[in-house]
């Protein structure tokens, strides 16, 4: 079967949308108006049935060019306030992404100059397109698996000695269907009903289906010590870090931190970051909080000149955790401002 068009055999993530982008000479994902206008097809932009006249063709306007300039008096003629601020916000996105050279630059100036008044959807969309960018080319499953974690909230549950993450969307939608199963009633959100999905756990007799099912999200992760998703993470974190922000790092996954005076860490995710702040300035810290830690990592960069001088030559520590409900929300902006980085002098 022939793959359609801009896809080649065995693409993952297909609904990324990188396959409506440009590539630069370095990789980097350049928006064009096929891209726009797929922004354009989201529910809060595409006129109800009982839209004015002036919002259907305000719509229609901007699927034929996604980059036409919207005035205000234009967006003041549509009878629904609510239309006219969510175009407002969708323009002032679209004119932001576009000022930058590319995807990933417009993705870091996002989060380097602050992103109020962003809906989080438009966020979430940029984050899946960037990361796909920086998986091109990756065929290991646990790898691509793990990457999931940028753009995907998770619930994580210790079944067996398996440190389990499942998408949570996925068993939001498949816990209402009446399947069932040990697996989807650990990893549903604590405090609700009981609700079972059967689960796939990827491992290296499933990994070759993973491409053609990246898209369902349907694949557990296995995150414990030594399992190939622990290894994944680390690879995804690397390869991320190394395209989106531009700096060539390697990452071990280890299982505690033994330095009792560490230097610098970065928490992925805001539980991550408040255990270890509170732990890096002495707080004792319950080992029920503890447990919320789901995976700690040793990053280095593999040019040492452009680490802070207070940090060169030791370790910088990555830290994961779920939070009380169980819930993981991984927050890869926090590595803009999170590495011990030097300025550049010329910019990302």
């Amino acid at each position: 079967m022939n793959a359609p068009p801009g896809l080649a055999p065995g693409d993952f993530w297909v609904a990324a949308g990188h396959h409506l982008c440009d590539r630069d000479e370095q990789g980097r994902i350049l928006g064009t108006p096929d891209l726009w206008r797929a922004f354009c097809a989201r529910p809060e932009l595409v006129p109800p049935p009982e839209a004015c006249p002036a919002e259907r063709a305000l719509h229609a306007a901007l699927l034929l060019d996604p980059m036409r300039q919207v005035g205000a008096a234009e967006l003041a003629g549509l009878a629904d306030p609510d239309a006219a601020e969510n175009f407002q916000v969708f323009l002032a996105f679209r004119d932001r992404v576009a000022a930058q050279p590319s995807l990933e630059a417009a993705w870091l100036d996002l989060y380097r100059k602050g992103v109020q008044g962003v809906p989080p959807i438009f966020l979430q969309m940029l984050t899946h397109l960037v990361a796909r960018a920086a998986m091109e080319g990756e065929s290991d499953a646990f790898t691509l698996r793990a990457a999931e974690l940028l753009f995907r909230p998770q619930r994580a549950a210790i079944h067996h000695g398996a440190l389990l993450l499942a998408d949570e969307e996925h068993l939001d939608i498949r816990g209402g269907d009446g399947g069932f199963g040990t697996l989807g009633q650990l990893l549903t959100e604590a405090g609700s009903p009981p609700r079972e999905v059967e689960l796939d756990v990827l491992s290296e007799e499933t990994a070759a289906l993973y491409p053609g099912r990246s898209d369902a999200h349907d694949f557990a992760l296995d995150i414990a010590e030594n399992r190939p998703g622990q290894h994944g993470l680390a690879r995804a974190l690397e390869r991320f870090i190394g395209h989106v922000i531009g700096e060539p790092v390697a990452i071990r996954p280890v299982p505690v931190i033994e330095d009792r005076n560490w230097t610098w860490h970065v928490g992925l995710d805001a539980e991550a970051t408040a255990i270890a702040n509170d732990l890096w300035q002495g707080k004792k810290v319950k080992q029920a909080r503890l447990a919320r830690i789901l995976w700690l990592g040793v990053l280095e960069f593999a040019d040492a000149s452009r680490v802070l001088p207070r940090v060169a030559g030791k370790p910088v520590y990555l830290a994961l955790a779920m939070d009380a409900a169980q819930k993981l929300r991984m927050k890869p902006q926090n590595l803009v401002a999170g590495l011990p980085l030097r300025a550049r002098e010329t910019g990302a």
